[in-house]
């Protein structure tokens, strides 16, 4: 059967964008068919921080007041980061080295950064939405929380951007351990991220112990955090929103970049 070009002539006028569109819609569809195990993953942890640290603490009268409007935005910024972190670490590793499910996106009509950029993107709109999906929750379990609604656009960007930094830190996770040590990995990289990323306290505040605050300094998740505070609930010491901001595109920048160069190079092995 001879193949003429009115034949591949279609395939010819898929646009760049329109591939990427069409590999990021393929990735948000198989979310959606296992959209219930996907909610039930991201809401666990957080859920129970929720309602240790904000419902049960809090009853028996060891935090103080108010200390759930401190813990949510935290929380929320936590998500986004890690959910996205792990949309993209653990299925690369498997799809490099097992399945080789990698081979089809590298196929699509598509550079090969851009494909890692998909990988980025769809792991931070998981992000998002673990995220989201944590504000409902908290306004159940939790008695005390009030947001400063003029703060939400500002709210909406830090919590894409810290997304886009989970995505990309795991771009480079994905690209640069091998499928033997990624648990070994993920037990020493998120437990750290998890208690280090100002979520359940403020940044400003813990400066007594100044080789802790320097840790956190070091953790995307605090400005995530530390920014929604300002944004959400202005009351509580926080950073400046500039520099929240700043740090996360710089994040984005720097994580993104190692991660596509690793791609690119395991891709090309």
């Amino acid at each position: 059967m001879t193949v003429t070009e009115t034949d591949v002539e279609p395939f010819r006028r898929v646009s760049p964008g329109r591939a990427f569109l069409g590999v990021l819609g393929r990735d948000v569809a198989v979310t959606g068919k296992e959209l219930g195990s996907f909610i039930s993953q991201v809401l666990v942890q957080p859920f129970f921080l929720l309602f240790v640290f904000g419902k049960v603490l809090s009853e028996l009268g060891y935090i103080a007041p108010g200390y759930a409007q401190l813990l949510l935005p935290g929380l929320l910024a936590l998500n986004a980061f890690l959910v996205a972190v792990q949309a993209v670490a653990l299925p690369l590793v498997i799809d490099f080295s097992y399945t080789k499910e990698i081979e089809d996106r590298l196929l699509a009509p598509l550079s090969t950064r851009m494909v890692a950029v998909e990988k980025i993107v769809f792991g931070a709109l998981r992000g998002l939405i673990g995220s989201l999906v944590m504000i409902p929750v908290g306004y159940l379990v939790l008695d005390e929380v009030s947001w400063n609604l003029a703060g939400l656009p500002v709210s909406a960007v830090l919590l894409v951007l810290g997304a886009l930094a989970g995505g990309a830190s795991g771009l480079v996770i994905g690209t640069l351990v091998s499928p033997r040590r990624i648990n070994i990995v993920f037990a020493v990289v998120i437990t750290p991220l998890l208690f280090t990323g100002s979520t359940q306290f403020p940044f400003l505040q813990i400066g007594s112990l100044r080789w802790f605050q320097v840790i956190c300094a070091l953790n995307p998740i605090t400005y995530v955090a530390e920014g929604l505070r300002g944004a959400l609930t202005p009351q509580i010491p926080h950073l400046p929103t500039w520099l929240c901001l700043a740090a996360l595109v710089f994040a984005c920048v720097l994580f993104g970049a190692i991660g596509i160069r690793g791609f690119v190079r395991r891709a090309l092995d």
